[in-house]
């Protein structure tokens, strides 16, 4: 190549980065604001950002070019049936581009390779803007990233070497059944993550043994019926999220958190949540401490004449059941013995990037929309977390659900990732101000719920907090702080793994590790985990010792479940749960 074309392909090289960067400017300025907005929301009163100039972004334009120009020359110079040493490669985990078809062709080798370059590129831009606000900084990189992954050449049929070999290896037949999971998928609303048909709640999960001794307009109360001779005195109540099923916590019973829990000889009851209708969107957050939590405790202490059960919270059931204790602690209760936070924030300081998709302009927009009354469908928010990491669950069943015409293999945890629930408006849009926005829950006596003055700190008896290393929706660095927001002596675990991984991790497979560190909460986070000590295996038993040191003597097993009052309706897992949205 002469001096003149190499200058001339550089400068085209060049000219391409500019584009490319425009391009992608005008897709972050349009979306930053209105990502997250209710489609009825107004948004012509929002102004995007300004498009900042590409002059700072000259050096990395140039640097992209050059590693073009690099990868152009090492495939000009590639052998017929020699393999190239790549320019680039794929980060560990990215499984996109694993199978051989993509460095066997010079040319789909050329097309993944200049794809990295790019995503690379934008990721540095996103890096580069000149943004000072951390949150709007946050959102650009997510923007970024959804933009990088949606452009992957593994999502286009023309551009993905496996779509054509295995549509000529199935004579395309895989092509046809692409169209009908599509079709299939387009009818249901959602993109199928599991065969769904292989799962059935309360046929295979779901399955733990239990009645549902009390229902109202909100939650159905599930009592697990005991499978030891003897259960400790004092019995537990568990809070799951809201916004999603109980049953991640009573999946299959290899796997089952409920079915653990009643093995080790405690009675357990459940609050199984109502996916909200339009008959219940006018409901707020004191109506799900009031229905929820303090209405649970009151029945799990007349059906076992136990004054202070212990307490559980997980996700979002956490600050749920935190604020429902802290209204009783103004009232002048004493409601619990014990209180064990799983992969919960009560401090919104530090809440990853869903914070950073919270902003004012989403919060108004939906208390226009539905903060009076209305429903949050479940859709919507398993859209926010599936684009959180879309590569995982959304364009890996792009590509093998329409592209390659395969079915998505039987998962339980993918099975209920899909099983979205609804919330009501007013309850979803009082959450969202009262902690990702404004971060007030920690602060005490800032909110009033139920008419009290809510004080976290005034909760005093002995917490677990468990949180997950690789945990993307509750940082564990934020979930840490919780120790110093209550007022009593609290003992952290970090479990290894995600948000859902790092928590259903069965004590029978001993997989995975996590790390205990018996230090006060004086503490900052990396100082705690400096001196923690890593133990193998699940932190179940771990958690499960130290319920067991907080609840009483061991007593004779009930022979039935509820009481003279509360009656059994319905076997476990009860209606509610059954309701697909």
């Amino acid at each position: 190549m002469s001096t003149e074309q190499s200058a001339a392909s550089m400068q085209g090289f060049y000219q391409a980065g500019q584009a490319l960067t425009q391009a992608y400017l005008d897709f972050v300025t349009g979306q930053q604001l209105a990502f997250l907005l209710p489609a009825s929301a107004p948004v012509a009163s929002s102004t995007p950002l300004p498009i900042p100039s590409l002059e700072p972004f000259a050096s990395l334009q140039q640097e992209l070019a050059t590693q073009h120009a690099q990868l152009l020359q090492s495939m000009l110079l590639r052998q017929p049936g020699q393999a190239a040493e790549p320019v680039v490669r794929p980060e560990a985990g990215d499984r996109r581009f694993k199978a051989p078809e993509w460095n066997e062709s010079p040319f789909y080798s050329y097309l993944q390779q200049a794809y990295l370059l790019n995503a690379s590129y934008l990721a540095k831009v996103a890096e580069s803007l000149p943004i000072t606000d951390g949150p709007t900084r946050t959102r650009m990189q997510f923007l970024t990233r959804l933009y990088v992954d949606a452009m992957a050449p593994s999502n286009f049929a023309v551009t993905n070497p496996e779509f054509i070999k295995t549509a000529l290896e199935t004579n395309g037949e895989s092509i046809a059944e692409g169209i009908r999971n599509m079709l299939a998928d387009l009818e249901k609303g959602r993109i199928s993550m599991t065969d769904e048909a292989a799962f059935e709640i309360g046929g295979n999960i779901a399955t733990t043994p239990g009645d549902v001794v009390f229902e109202n307009d909100l939650m159905q109360l599930i009592q697990y019926a005991p499978s030891t001779d003897k259960v400790a005195e004092r019995p537990i109540l568990l809070v799951p999220p809201c916004i999603n099923k109980y049953y991640l916590m009573d999946l299959q019973a290899e796997n089952s958190f409920v079915r653990y829990i009643v093995a080790q000889g405690f009675t357990v009851f459940l609050i199984s949540w109502r996916s909200a209708t339009e008959a219940q969107g006018h409901y707020t957050w004191d109506d799900y401490l009031e229905m929820g939590p303090i209405k649970a405790l009151t029945v799990v202490r007349e059906i076992t004449g136990v004054v202070r059960p212990n307490a559980l919270g997980f996700c979002i059931g956490g600050p749920l059941l935190c604020s429902a204790l802290a209204v009783l602690k103004a009232r002048g209760e004493d409601p619990v013995e014990s209180l064990t936070l799983m992969t919960a924030l009560l401090d919104y300081s530090d809440p990853g990037e869903i914070g950073a998709l919270v902003t004012e302009a989403t919060v108004a927009a939906y208390e226009a929309s539905i903060g009076k009354g209305g429903v949050l469908h479940g859709r919507e928010l398993s859209n926010v977390f599936s684009a959180l990491r879309a590569n995982d669950l959304i364009w890996q069943y792009v590509v093998g659900n329409y592209l390659k015409g395969k079915k998505p293999e039987p998962f339980d945890l993918l099975y209920w990732n899909s099983d979205s629930t609804n919330l009501p408006g007013p309850c979803f849009t009082q959450y969202l101000r009262y902690t990702y926005l404004t971060n007030a829950l920690r602060v005490p006596g800032k909110l009033e719920m139920l008419g009290e003055k809510v004080d976290l700190g005034k909760i005093t008896v002995p917490s677990y907090i468990m949180a997950a290393r690789e945990d993307h929706l509750v940082l564990w660095q934020g979930a840490y702080l919780s120790r110093k927001i209550l007022g009593g002596p609290t003992l952290f675990t970090l479990a290894a793994s995600g948000h859902i991984a790092g928590s259903i991790n069965p004590a029978s497979k001993n997989r995975r590790n996590y790390w205990v560190n018996d230090s006060g909460a004086f503490l900052t986070p990396d100082e705690w985990l400096a001196g923690a000590t890593e133990k193998q295996g699940s932190w179940w038993p771990h958690w499960a010792e130290w319920l067991g040191q907080r609840s009483g003597k061991k007593i004779a097993a009930p022979k039935k479940p509820g009481s003279t009052s509360y009656q059994v309706i319905e076997p476990a897992p009860g209606r509610y749960v059954k309701v697909r949205t």
